[in-house]
């Protein structure tokens, strides 16, 4: 289909999951357009870690290896965040897609590939925010390795909280699972707790009190937790990291002009190959799955990138006419 000015596809978002999208769709000769608001997800991290061959790589650093990855095949990139979405033409399946930015720049699509990642909600505790990605942290095997063998704790966010503390352990001897708003442990987990040799201490968590900034910065580091335990002060428990189990948020003007179905985590419905419940729609990443590490998502990508050009392969069947001659052949 040769409309000019049309993109076969829009990939909205610029991360791992975005690119990896992009560069299938680039090698198969799909015209594309990356649009990107330079916001990852994993941006409050100093490295990514357990992406083979770039373990340990600052996540600015892994989008300009995929940006210049993607320079051969003449795939191109708008920097802005596009906030509202229109299609041309009475039928989803055969329209095109308009996007707009917030800045007032459009582009054409036939297909958008949703890669705009997710927005955590941390705990409603003092310091969570501060703290974020470096002493607040989600996941041990991200950033376990980095922690191990320090006084490390967990806070109750999600049923699968005592879980995460038994998890954690296998990086350290010194584990706290705080219950924090979930109330009294299960008999089961406290069981399993004791086992597994992780301290409980309960009450409501206060304060995640942060490390004084060498530098006069802001604070990201932890050297504790305070808990309300009915003192002035509460009690003041050491821990140079807390990990937990944040909610998630996918939600955006874009997604909601668009009218996608959501799950009860915040993220986007969509098929095994990466389908969202509107035609032409797809989402990649975290966009649609929170807990999709950097491999993970780059996998997906790639596969609902192969989805995409399969679909746009039996559009152009559909919509050229047939002349009758060879493929190719001038008339």
């Amino acid at each position: 289909m040769d409309r000019p000015g049309v993109y076969d596809a829009v990939v909205v978002g610029g991360g791992i999951a975005g690119l990896s999208a992009a560069l299938v769709l680039g090698r198969a000769r799909r015209r594309v357009l990356v649009i990107d608001g330079g916001t990852p997800r994993n941006a409050p991290a100093d490295a990514a870690f357990g992406f083979t061959t770039r373990d340990g790589t600052t996540p600015e650093h892994l989008v300009a290896l995929g940006r210049a990855e993607l320079e051969p095949y003449g795939v191109r990139f708008l920097d802005g965040v596009v906030d509202g979405v229109l299609v041309d033409g009475s039928d989803d399946r055969t329209g095109v897609w308009t996007v707009a930015t917030t800045d007032g720049a459009t582009a054409q699509g036939r297909h958008l590939i949703l890669a705009s990642g997710l927005r955590d909600v941390l705990p409603e505790v003092p310091g969570a925010r501060e703290t974020w990605g470096r002493g607040l942290l989600q996941c041990p095997y991200c950033h376990g390795w980095e922690v191990r063998d320090q006084a490390l704790g967990v806070i109750g966010c999600t049923d699968a909280s005592p879980a995460q503390a038994l998890l954690l352990r296998q990086w350290s001897a010194d584990v706290t699972y705080f219950p924090h708003l979930l109330g009294p442990v299960p008999e089961e987990d406290a069981r399993r707790l004791r086992v597994r040799g992780v301290r409980v201490v309960d009450g409501t968590v206060r304060e995640f009190v942060p490390d004084e900034a060498p530098d006069g910065g802001s604070p990201r580091a932890l050297v504790a937790v305070r808990v309300d335990d009915g003192s002035a002060d509460g009690e003041r428990v050491p821990c140079i990291a807390v990990f937990c189990e944040p909610g998630a948020d996918a939600g955006s003007p874009l997604v909601s002009s668009l009218g996608c179905e959501l799950r009860d985590d915040g993220c986007i419905v969509t098929d095994r190959l990466g389908r969202a419940s509107r035609e032409r729609v797809w989402a990649v990443g975290n966009a649609a799955d929170p807990a999709a590490h950097l491999v993970t998502a780059a996998g997906d990508a790639y596969r609902t990138a192969v989805a995409v050009n399969a679909v746009l392969v039996r559009e152009d069947c559909a919509t050229v006419p047939d002349t009758g001659g060879v493929v190719g052949e001038s008339v």
